[in-house]
């Protein structure tokens, strides 16, 4: 049975990680290969620029792009908010100088407050929770299929600075608001990737993986804009195969899989998909390969009923998010 990460302990994420298992040393030299096509014979690009977040994605596809490319043509960027070390930043450095390729950290908060997006987060929160403050720290969660709930409801989660919780129900307008507003930082970090890749005459890898591509887990734009985007055929068990593989250091494999989006810690999990990603990578598979899901109820040790939740569910994401995989659209589609 493949090994899982740590992340991945208990009998269920072991069957998962067995029964989704790559070939890792040839899936690494296939696309490895195909991003060296894609950006030298295609797109007549030097070598790539990668967002390094400190997340085993960014750190698969920079690893990836050093192999393609050598260290000396890629480019690793860091983008906090704020000045200073954090664990990201550290993390991504760590794996810039494993692969050899230079690494610059650009902070993109004085953008940020330029566009005013503190203000306009403060003023949608307040909406809903008058007593909010930027000096408060907050989060989203989202309800999860597996505790049977079929209506995904969105909760804001605030910390005062005495320690003190307070939740409340986000309304339609006040999510759309608060997200509006926090879209702008994967934008402006968009803006800094294409910066150098213009200076450099460098293409923008993009870090997303099968499940978030999928499921519209990206900004439009944003996080999502990029000239080729080397592992979005990859769930995310798969990406941590690959990962060791390329000998990603463990305490990125061993992270649990973050936004990077709010103050308050926060995951994946419970911002966006409801359930450990094994479990929505194994209903992702079986949705679309027609697997029974009384088998897929069986592997995670689920009943059949949660399982059909959480397929609904990456159903809904699908029809709901089609509009960030548009592209712009032509009154004449033949037109260039």
């Amino acid at each position: 049975m493949s090994a899982a990460p740590p992340l991945m302990t208990g009998a269920p994420a072991q069957r998962v990680a067995s029964i989704l298992r790559l070939d890792a040393p040839r899936e690494v030299e296939r696309i490895a290969g195909a991003m060296y096509g894609q950006v030298r014979r295609r797109l007549h690009r030097r070598g790539v620029v990668v967002g390094l977040s400190g997340g085993v994605d960014s750190s698969v596809v920079c690893l990836l792009a050093a192999m393609a490319f050598g260290p000396e043509h890629c480019l690793a960027i860091s983008m906090p908010e704020r000045e200073g070390e954090s664990t990201s930043v550290r993390l991504a450095r760590s794996v810039a100088s494993q692969a050899g390729v230079p690494f610059e950290v650009v902070p993109v908060g004085a953008m940020l407050d330029a566009a005013g997006c503190e203000r306009e987060q403060e003023a949608a929160i307040r909406g809903v929770l008058p007593a909010f403050r930027l000096d408060w720290q907050m989060k989203l969660t989202v309800t999860s299929p597996l505790a049977g709930e079929q209506l995904r409801v969105t909760t804001l989660i605030a910390q005062a600075p005495d320690g003190g919780q307070h939740h409340a129900r986000l309304t339609a307008d006040a999510y759309r608001h608060l997200i509006a507003a926090t879209n702008m930082k994967q934008r402006v970090r968009k803006q800094v990737e294409y910066f150098w890749a213009d200076r450099l005459g460098y293409a923008v890898a993009g870090t997303p993986n099968r499940l978030e591509y999928d499921q519209g887990f990206f900004v439009k734009n944003g996080d999502g804009s990029a000239d080729l985007k080397p592992i979005a055929h990859l769930l995310k068990t798969q990406v941590y195969q690959l990962a060791r593989e390329l000998r990603v250091p463990e305490e990125i494999q061993s992270r649990m899989p973050t936004t990077e989006t709010f103050a308050l810690d926060q995951s994946q999990e419970e911002f966006y998909f409801g359930a450990p990603h094994w479990v929505v990578d194994l209903c992702l598979h079986g949705l679309d390969d027609g697997l029974p899901v009384e088998w897929i109820a069986e592997q995670l040790e689920l009943d059949p009923g949660q399982v059909r939740l959480v397929q609904e569910d990456l159903v809904a994401k699908r029809r709901a998010t089609r509009y960030l995989h548009e592209p712009p659209l032509l009154v004449t589609p033949d037109a260039v």
